[in-house]
């Protein structure tokens, strides 16, 4: 007689998704995004807090701000971004700089989540994380040097 004892197996199944929390300018075909690398400024959007993280050459550190400081005059809509898991990123500043400053200059070269038509991106709660800079965004585009 042959007795084997039932296994009490467990397996544990953990997605990360946070499709709803990502900037309407951010990229489409993502479920999960930590941060964006946006190579043309070489600066980074942390998602889970909204924030930016560009660095001050001035001030030699790294800053944490709501928005892009105006000087940057940079469309968000068209910049290319690169999705980034990693913790910390700007951390290793210089390696994401070299790995994926191909995609510097791809300007309007990304399907961006405000022109996807998936529900699953509809969750948004509209916050003001577009870095418009009280310009008011009305699907309008902002190019660089144009004024409204």
């Amino acid at each position: 007689m042959c007795y084997t004892p039932a296994a009490n197996a467990q397996v544990r199944f953990n997605v990360n998704v946070n499709i709803g929390n990502q900037p309407q300018w951010g990229p489409v075909g993502y479920d999960y995004a930590e941060y964006y690398y946006l190579p043309d400024i070489d600066a980074y959007y942390y998602i889970p807090q909204r924030q930016f993280i560009y660095f001050d050459r001035d001030e030699d550190e790294w800053v944490f701000a709501r928005a892009l400081p105006g000087y940057y005059h940079y469309d968000l809509y068209r910049g290319y971004k690169v999705v980034v898991n990693d913790p910390r990123p700007y951390m290793n500043a210089d390696y994401y700089r070299s790995k994926y400053r191909r995609y510097r200059g791809c300007y309007g070269r990304q399907a961006v989540i405000r022109d996807c038509h998936d529900e699953r991106y509809r969750k948004h709660d509209d916050d003001d994380d577009d870095n418009d800079q009280g310009r008011g965004w009305r699907g309008r585009g902002h190019r660089h040097g144009e004024d409204d």
